[in-house]
Formats: structure tokens, sequence, C-alpha cells
């Protein structure tokens, strides 16, 4: 019998935002491996489990954990925010994985942020959209850059992961800029800080607009294309149906 580890997409951590299998995952789970953040969102429900996490940066020593606790025969739930596969651990899980051939592991999916963010900004991503991450912790910038540019020549939906951080107050300004190049500064964009969590904030502006907001890590932004518009206060990327003839 192999040994099994559920890698758990847990959205924002809210707990009515999580899906069924993931809260099936958890309970079934001998331990529950993660972030701390992500543990401290998940205490009052799984205090009585048993949690191991490992700091920021240690990604790679944080699934080796997991397949050590695997190893013990119990079974293990390793936590993302978000989904696992978007951004997530699942890859890195996999990839390690090949030196565990007795472990099993299984991605339960979550919500990710361009999905949650959205329903609160109202339906910016209803037709094609594409997710770029900021972060060059592990993407250069000129492959980014080249995204970006790729995105807009594309006429995307674009969602951003990671628009700012200490170290990179002006990535955001900076992405803004490329998408300048491509698209009118009156492209209707929006972004949602702190979703799912205390403090939900939703902010609707032009891509002019939004090259000078301050944002940070927990800022999911949405530049919208050009079928995007502002009705009844929400963000809403039309899908191209004919109303004229619905309404006859």
């Amino acid at each position: 019998m192999k040994n099994k580890i559920d890698i758990v997409g847990i959205g924002p951590g809210r707990e009515d935002m999580m899906t069924g299998e993931a809260l099936c995952a958890l309970e079934q789970a001998d331990v529950i491996v993660g972030y701390p953040l992500y543990l401290d969102l998940l205490e009052e429900r799984f205090q009585k489990k048993e949690r191991l996490s490992t700091p920021m940066r240690q990604e790679k020593e944080r699934c080796i954990l997991c397949f050590r606790e695997a190893q013990k025969g119990k079974h293990v739930a390793l936590v993302c925010s978000g989904d696992a596969g978007i951004y997530g651990m699942a890859s890195l899980m996999y990839e390690i994985g090949k030196d565990y051939p007795q472990t099993e592991l299984s991605v339960i999916p979550g919500v990710t942020a361009a999905s949650s963010g959205a329903s609160l900004l109202g339906a910016p991503i209803n037709h094609d959209f594409c997710v770029i991450s900021l972060s060059d912790i592990l993407t250069s910038w000129v492959k980014i850059e080249k995204r970006l540019n790729a995105a807009a020549e594309g006429d995307f939906v674009i969602v951003i992961y990671n628009p700012s951080s200490h170290k990179r107050k002006d990535y955001l300004a900076r992405a803004c800029d490329i998408l300048l190049c491509t698209i009118e500064e009156e492209r209707i964009c929006g972004y949602v800080e702190n979703i799912g969590r205390s403090g939900t904030t939703t902010t609707i502006c032009t891509l002019k607009e939004l090259r000078n907001k301050k944002v940070n890590m927990v800022t999911t932004v949405f530049i919208g294309n050009t079928d995007t518009h502002v009705i009844n206060g929400k963000l809403v990327t039309k899908r191209g149906y004919h109303l004229d003839a619905i309404r006859q």
C-alpha cells in the first residue's frame, strides 16, 4: 500500500470558501503541513491535528518534510493558499516525488484569487484571460515582460498576481508602463485586496490610474480587454451576446 499525500488548495483560508473535497482531505489527514500563516488560518477547526511548518523560501524543505512524514505511515495534507496547482506547491511535489515512488500524490483544487477576486469585482474574466505573476524570484523579469506584451497584443483580460512587495515596490508601475505601449490609458481595470479575509476592499480604475496605485502582495489586479466595461458599478467583460435580438 502506497503512502498518501494530499496537496490541498484552501482558497483564501476561510472555511466557507474551501471546497468540500478540501475540508474532507484535511479531516482525514493525520498531519497538516504548510506555511505558518496558512496553518494559523486553519487553527480553529483543526487545532487537534498535528501541524508542521517551514518558513518562507523553504518550499523544498516543506515538500521533503511531507514525504518523510508519509514514509512514517501518516496520511499527510500539504496546504497551499488558493489552488495548489496555480503558483502553488503541486508541481514541486511531483518533481521531488520522483525520489519517493512509494508515495501517492493527489491534488485537491481550491479557489484561486483570479476567480474569488473576479466575483467581488463583478465578471471581469468572463472571456479569455491569462494570469501573470510579477514575482521575479523564480521567473526573470525579461520573461515577465514578454508575457505582458503578448497578453496585451492578444487582447486578453490580464490577472496579475504578486503585484508588489517590500523589495518590488515599483513592479506594478513597470508592468503598467509596458502595457501602456499597447493598451489605451482609459482601459478599465480593478483590484482586490485581502480577498476572503478581514479588510477586503475593491477598486475600479483606469490603467493610467492603476499605474500610480499603491498595492501589496495580497492584492490581485485585473486589467480589462477591449470588451470590458463598468456596468452598475461592476467590472464586466462581455461575451459577445447580441442583446438587441433577445430584447425583441
